[in-house]
């Protein structure tokens, strides 16, 4: 039963990577809009871009990670 559960938390197919990946999006930029409004000016504007930064490296890793793991299936097989 806990492993069945377990797997409701792994990222298997680039669909559920890009789903997670605008998730993240939507929470960087509605937190952005925030520091916009409590910084303004260049302050908040580059806390905007380290959200949105954040976001992008996530969203390479959580591929590149998908694509490591497909070639390590492959090459088990």
């Amino acid at each position: 039963m806990v492993r069945k559960l377990g797997r409701l938390f792994i990222i298997k197919t680039r669909w559920e990577a890009m789903m997670i990946i605008y998730a993240l999006a939507l929470g960087a930029v509605e937190r952005g809009s925030h520091y916009l409004t409590q910084y303004p000016g260049w302050g908040g504007k580059l806390l905007f871009l380290a959200c949105m930064g954040s976001v992008f490296m996530a969203g390479a890793k959580i591929f590149d990670c998908l694509g490591h793991e497909k070639r390590a299936e492959t090459a088990d097989e």
